[in-house]
């Protein structure tokens, strides 16, 4: 049986027995079990239930919060006995008389189940506990590992974690096996924590931390919540400066924003108080082990084989393309796959704000913007590179997002000799992408007309490619255009390829067709006159030309 042992503001005790589960406390009479009549206590402000062998605490969205070993409840947490609950001026202590006499035959180890709702997680309690017994067997804030490799380290930490975990085996639930108790410890003291099997999940494309007790992940497109959590925002905090330290980079509340790569070359942002209110944000968009391929992209229905066909014409013979989209579209994974149809015996040159292509050839030079030094000096942007790329003989210049000024040194590259050239940029639409280009090159500082922005957009862009992210999270192409030329001062584009939207499956899966409209780019008549063969099946509709 479970109890409660009660203590309010003036010292007085009381004794409530947890009957029937789930066990609701509250200030409305008829709707609790257990009727506060307290200051900051809500109507209807936490319950206990018992799910897979576990009490769990559960707060119902009160206004002043519960507090479960001082630590303000998010959602819920498994209860153990000796915690201790706080809800307005009372103090309870949970008791578990299960507890009290010979613990039961443990069951077989095995992964812990996660509720409906994901929230059973490995208790935050017991790790802190066997965390501090590490601290004190290895001495770790006064011995010196520097010296030793990070698998010797982890073995001792390990080891010290085993033993530990032997000491505090009765807290240990039945459903969580001691070999993932210990590794989970072991990750927090000398890893990057729980983000260490989720790096290694190839199935998580980013993860996303909101503070200690949320994470969550990014699966197919589709956003969830991870059911686990780290030790404490210090916890999480520690984490940043372990990914910081190998870059010479720091956190600290002079410098609360940072961007960085771990070495597999996945993209970090973090942000600390002042600036986070809800906790250390670290935002993780991971780095593909082996590149997406073409045919992978078909396979994943992202582009159709015949879009696919011609942009591998376009870039072999030259065009300039942007690709274009929102947050996550997929625009480097399809910049990537293009600059693989670049020849081999041509020089490249790719400029990014944190590496992230993976080009096969051979003849490939990568540089890649630097940040301001801890004194806020020493920034080299992108603009400064695309400058300097220009002295360095490149055959094409692959510029890994256009953000601001470097648009305008972008463009007139495209315009002097450096056909073939890629870059992508944020937008919603191909024709958003031509306004976003005169912002951008506005953003250069020179005074230039709009007419002669638009002008150079024109002869300098020869394929917009714009790539949506759907509703159901699947990420698709959805316009491949041509830029025609100049009319009534504005910029003239024909569409190419579209995906047309039919409606929804069964399971809410977008429904639709990747497929060519009908209407042939300009630069294949050019290639026609040159006897260049050209399948032109690949612009016929279903229907046939239009």
């Amino acid at each position: 049986m479970a109890r409660l042992q009660i203590r309010d503001e003036s010292g007085a005790e009381q004794e409530v027995v947890l009957d029937p589960l789930p066990f609701k406390i509250g200030k409305k009479a008829g709707v609790n079990h257990l009727v506060l009549k307290r200051p900051n206590i809500s109507r209807e402000h936490c319950m206990i239930l018992e799910r897979d062998g576990m009490f769990l605490l559960r707060d119902l969205r009160s206004r002043n919060g519960t507090f479960l070993n001082g630590t303000r409840l998010d959602g819920q947490a498994p209860l153990l006995s000796g915690s201790v609950i706080r809800v307005g001026p009372l103090t309870m202590t949970f008791a578990d008389d299960a507890d009290a006499g010979t613990p039961p035959t443990p069951r077989p180890a095995a992964e812990p189940t996660p509720s409906e709702d994901g929230l059973l997680r490995t208790p935050v309690a017991l790790k802190q506990k066997i965390h501090d017994e590490i601290i004190a067997t290895l001495d770790l804030k006064h011995t010196d590992f520097s010296e030793k490799s990070p698998e010797e380290v982890r073995a001792k930490t390990a080891e010290a974690a085993r033993a530990a975990s032997a000491r505090f085996q009765s807290e240990i639930p039945a459903w969580l096996a001691t070999d993932r108790l210990v590794k989970e410890v072991v990750d927090e003291a000398v890893g990057l924590g729980m983000l260490e099997d989720l790096l290694e999940d190839e199935t998580v494309d980013e993860i996303m931390v909101n503070g200690w007790n949320r994470v969550y992940v990014e699966r197919r497109g589709r956003i969830e919540l991870v059911p686990k959590q780290f030790t404490s925002n210090e916890q999480v905090v520690s984490v940043i400066r372990r990914i910081l330290a190998p870059i010479g980079r720091r956190i600290d509340e002079s410098s609360p924003m940072v961007d960085a790569r771990l070495p597999d070359g996945s993209r970090v942002n973090a942000v600390i108080a002042p600036l986070s209110l809800t906790g250390p944000t670290v935002t993780i968009r991971k780095f593909a082990k082996v590149p997406f391929t073409g045919e992978d992209l078909i396979g994943f229905g992202s582009i159709g084989r015949d879009m696919l066909a011609f942009l591998e014409l376009a870039v072999k013979y030259r065009r300039n393309i942007c690709i274009s989209g929102g947050t996550g579209s997929g625009k480097t994974t399809l910049l990537n796959v293009l600059s693989g149809f670049i020849p081999g015996t041509e020089r490249i040159v790719t400029i990014e704000d944190a590496a992230e292509l993976q080009l096969k050839q051979e003849h490939v030079v990568s540089l890649e913007a630097k940040p301001a030094s801890i004194e806020g000096k020493g920034a080299i942007p992108i603009r400064k590179l695309v400058i300097n790329s220009l002295r360095m003989r490149p055959d094409r210049i692959i510029v890994g997002e256009c953000r601001g000024g470097e648009a305008l040194d972008m463009l007139q590259a495209m315009n002097t000799g450096h056909d073939g050239s890629l870059t992508t940029l944020h937008a919603n639409s191909p024709r958003d992408a031509l306004s976003r280009l005169e912002t951008m090159v506005l953003m250069a500082g020179l005074d230039l007309p709009v007419r002669a922005i638009r002008d150079q957009v024109a002869s300098a862009i020869n394929i917009i490619v714009h790539g949506g992210r759907l509703v159901d999270g699947t990420r698709k192409v959805t316009d491949i255009c041509e830029i025609t030329g100049m009319g009534d001062d504005k910029i003239t584009m024909q569409t190419i390829f579209e995906f047309k939207q039919a409606g929804f499956d069964g399971e809410g899966r977008v429904v639709g067709e990747l497929r060519a409209t009908g209407a042939v780019p300009k630069f294949v008549h050019e290639l026609q006159e040159r006897k260049i063969p050209v399948p032109l099946e690949l612009f016929k509709t279903p229907e046939g030309p239009q």
